[in-house]
């Protein structure tokens, strides 16, 4: 997989509409942030050498929905932690979570597989997605997501995410607390 090694700071101009978004959002909120750009990568598999490049560890975004698909959920967790469904169910009381389509994806995020970000939810015009966060990314000093594209991935701090980009987003988020380790239930 291609990555350019050059860290950029701040957004760059002829990108794809949706990136373009991000990077003018987080200039209007005066978020310093940096930037990577790379081949597609869609997983944190993918994303690893990408951590390297921009020094700091990339969120895994889960894009899930509830059995009826009346409900959504974005849940930021630490991309190295391993997600068990059953566990997140219990924590914030719904039934039967699974992964949403990617029809939902685009309607209510505005983006593809594999570029699914936080930034996203500024797309969220309905506020129909309820934001998870695992409280494990708070101890993070610097939070890493693509900018609504898997070509590019930016950094910046987590206390930019908290204090400022999720107010302006209007989202209150859930914290929630994931195992690292499958626990007997």
């Amino acid at each position: 997989m291609y990555i350019d090694n050059i860290l950029h700071q701040g957004g760059t101009h002829g990108r794809q509409v949706n990136e373009m978004r991000c990077y003018d959002f987080l200039d209007n909120l005066g978020v310093k942030y940096f930037r990577a750009d790379h081949d597609e990568a869609d997983t944190i598999a993918a994303c690893q050498d990408v951590e390297k490049v921009l020094g700091a560890k990339i969120c895994k975004n889960l894009f899930l929905t509830n059995r009826q698909q009346t409900e959504f959920y974005l849940l930021l967790m630490p991309g190295e932690k391993p997600f068990f469904t059953k566990l997140l169910s219990k924590q914030i009381g719904t039934a039967r979570l699974s992964f949403a389509s990617p029809q939902h994806m685009q309607e209510l995020l505005g983006v593809t597989p594999g570029s699914v970000s936080v930034l996203g939810l500024m797309n969220d015009n309905g506020k129909r997605i309820h934001l998870l966060i695992d409280s494990d990314l708070l101890k993070e000093e610097h939070f890493g997501c693509h900018p609504c594209l898997n070509t590019s991935t930016l950094k910046f701090e987590t206390e930019d995410l908290i204090e400022k980009i999720l107010p302006a987003l209007s989202y209150e988020p859930t914290y929630v607390d994931l195992p690292w380790e499958r626990t007997e239930e």
